[in-house]
């Protein structure tokens, strides 16, 4: 590293303690969901490969959490693997479906997090249902954030999953349908969404430039705030972070009205 480079990095340093030690808690989102974009982006451009990538991604996790665990954040929501990304080659998806297990066992293991499986879990490799069931079970009484991974998933996908169960459970309890059709409403379907008894998102950070959600918790992101960032994930800084926070507790949040 050259001298221009550490001064550069002293400066961001010393820039991200001065909003940090201007961020007021009182207004620190509880649950931030997290696109976490731009891994193969940011391979390409330092010249690795797209596996490099994502391991660089994978790694950012800990130290993202790490610094959602100074404020006052009780649910981080990660997307990990989308519905879509199944569609992607295999040389890739194989790597990616390691790494992402790997992921999960880490949080596991730390010991900070409480690990939720939000998603799919039938589009998964038994390998992969196995090891975030184990996940779940060991974490289930851990006191810190709970972090969401969302593997295997998307917004449309867990609609059409909540409306599912739903009418199974009409259907267990002898339910009519014409008395379901009459007593659905939005409570009754967050009931049902992976995310039930979750806070909705107050906050949605999407790295690498792109402004759109792709799907991403359509249903509990309806009146949530949208930081939208050009770093790709694997640069993500703390810095990046506080400037998320630091937007977020400025706007007049109206929830529609």
């Amino acid at each position: 590293m050259n001298l221009r480079d550490k001064l550069r990095g002293l400066l961001v340093r010393l820039y991200a303690r001065r909003v940090e030690g201007h961020l007021d808690h009182a207004q620190v989102p509880k649950h931030i969901g997290v696109i976490m974009d731009g891994n193969r982006r940011w391979a390409k451009a330092s010249g690795s490969t797209t596996v490099h990538g994502h391991r660089a991604g994978a790694e950012k996790i800990e130290e993202f959490l790490g610094w959602c665990s100074e404020t006052d954040v009780e649910v981080v929501t990660l997307w990990l693997l989308s519905t879509d990304n199944f569609d992607r080659p295999q040389d890739e998806l194989g790597p990616l479906l390691g790494i992402i297990e790997d992921v999960v066992r880490t949080l596991a293991a730390d010991g900070r997090w409480r690990v939720h499986h939000v998603g799919a879990m039938d589009l998964l490799p038994a390998g992969m249902q196995a090891t975030l069931k184990e996940a779940e079970e060991a974490t289930a009484h851990t006191k810190g954030i709970v972090v969401n991974v969302a593997i295997g998933y998307g917004g449309r996908q867990e609609i059409a999953d909540a409306v599912r169960s739903m009418l199974y459970e009409a259907q267990d309890k002898g339910v009519a349908m014409t008395d379901l059709a009459d007593s659905v409403d939005i409570d009754m379907i967050g009931r049902h969404l992976y995310t039930s008894h979750q806070p909705d998102p107050d906050l949605v950070i999407r790295t690498s430039g792109e402004q759109r959600l792709s799907g991403f918790m359509l249903w509990q992101t309806a009146h949530s705030e949208y930081y939208f960032c050009d770093v790709y994930w694997p640069a993500f800084r703390k810095v990046d972070f506080l400037r998320a926070l630091r937007d977020y507790a400025a706007r007049h949040r109206r929830f529609g009205g």
